[in-house]
């Protein structure tokens, strides 16, 4: 029965991992948490532990590094936020509109709020892309490795 429901937050782990209010990696983690408690694996607690760590590096770095992207590329806060803006409209057409919608809500803040030119609007707007990516390509890779070790273990 635990069983079921690891390789369930296993799941759901990668698709917080793209989705955005979903978290990917925490939920991954319980998902090994749940494989441990079965007893029945070769799971150690240092594993666990090791993966609890990784799993809240990944989660912090997922808050950071696109701010500190959109920021080296010259964006400010408001870049930021109107990269999260887009990311959700564009959850409408994914996975072309999420790519666009990140863009061009960054875009739009810089230009029409912190008044920037298109050039520095379009600069902030290519960090905000490629800390989303960054972002969800590192939270992706950790929640697939948890589910490798969620499937092996039960194995």
């Amino acid at each position: 029965m635990l069983e079921t429901f690891a390789v369930i937050a296993g799941i759901i782990g990668i698709i917080g991992s793209i989705v955005p209010g979903l978290p990917g990696p925490p939920v991954g983690w319980v998902g090994l948490l749940l494989v441990y408690l079965t007893g029945s694996s070769e799971m150690t607690t240092t594993a666990l532990f090791v993966w609890l760590a990784i799993t809240l590096a990944v989660t912090i770095m997922d808050y950071v590094v696109p701010a500190l992207l959109t920021r080296a590329t010259g964006g400010s806060k408001t870049a930021g936020r109107g990269a999260l803006v887009g990311l959700i409209l564009g959850l409408i057409y994914p996975p072309i509109g999420i790519f666009i919608g990140t863009m061009g809500g960054a875009f739009l803040a810089e230009l029409l709020i912190e008044n920037k030119g298109a050039w520095q609007s379009f600069k902030s707007s290519i960090g905000a892309f490629m800390g989303f990516i960054f972002g969800t390509g590192m939270k992706l890779a950790c929640s697939g490795v948890m589910m490798y070790y969620i499937i092996k273990f039960i194995s």
